[in-house]
């Protein structure tokens, strides 16, 4: 089982960019793809980003395409998520995941079944 702490959440304004942290337990974090996932009040949680074990593919959802990159630093344990541009719909709390099975190098899991292990989410709230 693996770890996972987020961080850097927090309440900006429309047009703001926050950057979000992971980090992880354990000494193969360089094994597992990683994914950020966002559940806003009242909806269920959803897909974000997702970065590959490689570190080469990254996969958004269409809504913050272009908004957000996903990234991993493997020395660190940590992946991140640095989101320009927010949107009141953005609002939600965000969770990052690990995705432990290993299918391939650049698989990235974007169903919650997927994923192993989970954060205890940071929230971020974007005020119009």
């Amino acid at each position: 089982q693996v770890q996972l702490v987020e961080s850097g959440g927090g309440l900006v304004q429309a047009g703001a960019s926050l950057r979000l942290s992971c980090t992880a337990s354990g000494p193969t974090f360089n094994m597992y793809a990683m994914g950020w996932f966002r559940q806003a009040p009242g909806k269920e949680r959803e897909f974000v980003a997702g970065v590959s074990v490689s570190a080469v593919r990254t996969y958004y959802r269409d809504s913050v395409q272009g908004r957000f990159t996903i990234s991993r630093d493997n020395a660190k344990n940590a992946v991140y998520l640095q989101m320009n541009s927010l949107k009141p719909e953005d609002t939600a709390v965000y969770y990052c995941a690990a995705d432990r099975l290993g299918r391939s190098a650049d698989y990235i899991a974007i169903r919650e079944i997927e994923y192993d292990d989970w954060g205890q989410g940071t929230q971020v709230t974007v005020s119009a």
